[in-house]
């Protein structure tokens, strides 16, 4: 190789590794000659991508939850709802800022588009996750009457009670998180699409008597398999079962009415609290805080309450098949009504307002603007 040569490829080497350093690469030399490049910003990039990443993964349920209200379709409304409401409707249930709690606008219509997928769902799908609620929500009374029993020779049989009803959540929050379908939690639920005529009355009634049916048959089969078993495990007793019964049915009936009112009403709450929630550890905390005064105030509950019922029915000496189906039909109305008229109805009239003082807004700011600018084109008009 000539000198020329060599000296015309040193300098090509020696341009090329300056204009690669100005690039922000670093240029290493090895022993045979070869070169090879290391990006300096390729770390940053990555500590970039990666934050970026973390927090993408951070807010991925908040935006998993607000997915139903960003994407308002117009099939997703009432057919009798003008353009001008459902941009509105669209507007207020906007909630894209995940530092904050979700808006009243966007939990209501998420739950209606909750309710809508659950209307579009087969009989067989809709019998079949109601029935695995009912199995499930027994855990909570499996619970409850092991730690009576266990809890009733050493304080009075009252307290007892109180203490074990503690464990009342257990069954909620496996139904609640695993999104079975638990009757008084779709109660209120599944009449949003009713209130809003998305829906048909005649459909929701069908809807309420498959969750029902689905939830009963698997609480008595719960009752009739796992009390069963606990019996022969020695884990609790007859007599503790019929004292357990007696604590349920031992009032008036307008008093077991007006105590499934608030269990109802109070399950209600728990579906809106559960949707305005943004992650799962929030959902456990909220469904064993509210079911947990319901246990703990030993409010009558219509799944867990004819589990409680069938198994002393079938177990028990004191409740016979007149009472027991006296009992399940007044629990079920009192929950219903609980659910539909305290939460579901007042929250819809809430959401109905701010509708329409969403549209006063609109309108007042479109007629300052219209004002402006007619201002302003008065005072550019020549004289």
């Amino acid at each position: 190789m000539s000198k020329d040569t060599a000296h015309n490829d040193n300098n090509r080497s020696s341009n090329n590794s300056h204009s690669k350093a100005e690039k922000g690469e670093d240029v290493r030399s090895i022993d045979d000659g070869t070169c090879y490049k290391d990006n300096a910003q390729g770390d940053s990039a990555e500590v970039k991508r990666n934050s970026v990443e973390d927090k993408a993964d951070g807010n991925a349920n908040a935006q998993n939850d607000s997915d139903t209200t960003e994407n308002l379709e117009d099939e997703d409304f009432s057919e009798d709802i003008s353009e001008e409401d459902k941009e509105t409707i669209k507007k207020v249930a906007n909630d894209d800022n995940f530092s904050q709690a979700k808006s009243y606008a966007s939990i209501l219509v998420e739950q209606v588009m909750d309710a809508r997928e659950t209307f579009e769902r087969s009989l067989g799908s809709l019998f079949t996750s109601a029935f695995t609620a009912g199995l499930e929500i027994g855990i909570s009374f499996f619970m409850i009457l092991s730690a009576f029993a266990l809890l009733s020779g050493v304080v009075p049989s009252h307290y007892a009670i109180v203490l074990a009803s503690l464990l009342y959540p257990i069954g909620f929050i496996v139904v609640v998180i695993g999104q079975s379908l638990l009757f008084t939690e779709q109660t209120s639920l599944l009449s949003l699409p009713v209130l809003n005529k998305i829906e048909p009355l005649h459909k929701l009634l069908r809807l309420w008597g498959i969750v029902i049916a689905g939830n009963v048959v698997g609480g008595c089969l719960f009752a009739a398999l796992m009390i069963g078993l606990g019996l022969n495990m020695q884990l609790f007793s007859v007599s503790d079962i019929d004292v357990y019964a007696e604590h349920i049915l031992g009032f008036r009936w307008w008093v077991i009415f007006g105590s499934a009112i608030l269990a109802g009403w109070m399950m209600g709450v728990t579906a809106w609290l559960v949707t305005s929630a943004r992650d799962t550890l929030s959902r456990i905390v909220l469904v064993t805080l509210i079911t947990g005064s319901i246990g703990f105030l030993g409010l009558h509950h219509s799944i867990v309450g004819n589990i409680e019922i069938f198994s002393a029915l079938l177990y028990g000496n004191t409740v016979s098949l007149g009472r027991y189906l006296l009992f399940l039909a007044v629990i079920l109305v009192g929950n219903t009504v609980g659910g539909v008229v305290f939460v579901a109805v007042l929250k819809n009239r809430t959401f109905l307002f701010d509708i329409a003082k969403a549209k006063e807004e609109t309108a007042k700011d479109k007629a300052d603007e219209e004002n402006n600018i007619n201002s302003r084109i008065n005072t550019r008009r020549p004289y």
